[in-house]
This record gives C-alpha cells, structure tokens and sequence, in this order.
C-alpha cells in the first residue's frame, strides 16, 4: 500500500493490468451480483432529483424496480446502492441490440439530458473505495467475470490506474493523479 494524501492505495493498482472489454463479457458486472452499485450519499439525491429524466432510458423491469424499491435502496451492508431487478441486475440497465449491457443514466447523459455521468462507484470499477474514518482505501476489486478485461489490459498493457484515470481524477483531483503517477513510475524502478 502507498499513502498519497488521505488515501492508501494498493500496489494492485500498479501491478495489474485491466481495460474493459464489453465484447466479450457484455457488461456482467452490471446484472451479476447480489448487490447494487454503492452510492456515495450525494448520489442518493442526484437519484432522485433526476429520475424522470432518466426514467426513458430505462427498461420496464428496471422502472418497476426503481417505483417499487426507490430509487436508491440501504444495502445489506447498511450503506446505499442502486436497487436491484430479479435479486442481480441493476435497475439502471439497458442492453443494446447486440446485447451488451449498458447504463441508463450513463445513455442519458450521453445525449446531454443529464449532466451527472454514472455513479462514481460504476465508473471506477474495477476499484472500490472503502472510506475510513482519517483515510480513504482505494483498492482493485478481482472478479472472475473481468477475466477477458483482464487479458485485454495485458495484452494492451494498461495498468489499473491508467485505465481509470477519468474516474480517479474524477473522485481524487487532477493533482492527486499526478501525484499516483509519481509513484507509480517510482515503484516500477523498484520491481
């Protein structure tokens, strides 16, 4: 683990390599899972405040979803996510006609409708945050259904970080990542 700031990062993030790959896994980490996508508390609102602008997007399951459940839902954990449709995928999703899995609110956003893109949680995957109480854990989370991303990244070597730089500054500051960086060419002098 590196500390930069208030957070410590994990070597994992350095170490390996990862770029999404839609064609082969059609976005399972979206319907897989017992779990929605955390949301941080200001996520919870934005939700709400823009569900009927996202509302079109959606498929009728999800919609169903979403008026049943809400449009957030307090997680086993006792922290917030999106609620689910069927006990697995999220009621955000929408496929395309190829099949691949998408996010409503991210197709939404897309078209300009909404400016919010995704859940931070969403766009950051493959690494989840655990927020401490002086610090912020900034982890790579390994899946087996990310095997092909995995591939993907390695054959195009892209590291972690590299592959989420957006979402990283998004949630951390352009600084920040400069400072990862730093680091991580650092680290490399190590190996």
């Amino acid at each position: 683990m590196f500390q930069l700031d208030k957070t410590l990062v994990s070597e994992d993030l350095f170490d390996c390599d990862f770029v999404c790959n839609l064609n082969a896994c059609k976005g399972a980490c979206c319907i897989e899972g017992d779990a929605g996508a955390p949301l941080e508390e200001k996520e919870t609102e934005l939700l709400v405040d823009l569900y009927s602008k996202i509302k079109p997007y959606l498929t009728q399951e999800g919609i169903a979803a979403i008026e049943e459940q809400g449009a957030f839902v307090k997680g086993f954990d006792g922290e917030w996510e999106t609620p689910l449709v069927g006990g697995s995928q999220c009621a955000y999703v929408i496929q395309s006609e190829n099949g691949i899995t998408h996010c409503g609110i991210e197709a939404a956003q897309r078209d300009g409708v909404i400016s919010w893109k995704k859940p931070l949680s969403c766009h950051l995957y493959p690494v989840r945050l655990k927020e401490y109480e002086s610090f912020t854990a900034v982890n790579y989370h390994q899946w087996d259904i990310c095997d092909d991303a995995c591939t993907l990244g390695k054959e195009l070597k892209v590291p972690v970080y590299k592959f989420l730089k957006e979402p990283l500054i998004r949630k951390f500051g352009k600084q920040w990542y400069k400072d990862l960086e730093l680091i991580a060419t650092e680290y490399e002098k190590t190996k």
